[in-house]
């Protein structure tokens, strides 16, 4: 059968590849294999077009602190892996399991059997007065 939405998602994508390749310059990758790029052209109001070309998935939050700053003109350029911005505890990211297997569900969830422990004697009901 055909299926047209995955033909305007391949079009679109092979749009997108097209004017990479015409109108980018690459300025760097990332972590996550990410691939940012420059704009050859001015646009109207003075900016350079900046963009991203994700690696599998489509995923913003996989956008790093460095670059996110970059892609939004916050700095003319991607900060440095040895800049003041980079910190030890920061932990490295993971993608939001929400609605996924992952997703945390506390005890007394239904797909964990639904059974929770009974509250305690600190426990009073709200009785409408």
């Amino acid at each position: 059968m055909f299926d047209l939405t995955s033909l305007l998602t391949s079009l679109d994508s092979l749009q997108i590849k097209l004017f990479t390749w015409r109108r980018g310059t690459l300025i760097g990758t990332d972590s996550y294999g990410n691939r940012y790029y420059r704009g050859t052209r001015k646009r109207t109001d003075g900016r350079e077009r900046r963009w991203v070309m994700y690696s599998g998935e489509f995923d913003p939050s996989k956008v790093p602190p460095e670059w996110f700053g970059w892609l939004h003109y916050t700095s003319d350029e991607p900060l440095t892996a040895g800049s003041a911005f980079h910190k030890p505890w920061v932990k490295p990211h993971e993608a939001n399991p929400t609605g996924t297997e992952a997703a945390y569900r506390p005890p007394g969830h239904p797909s964990k059997g639904g059974q929770r422990a009974r509250a305690t004697g600190d426990y009073e009901p709200w009785q409408p007065a």
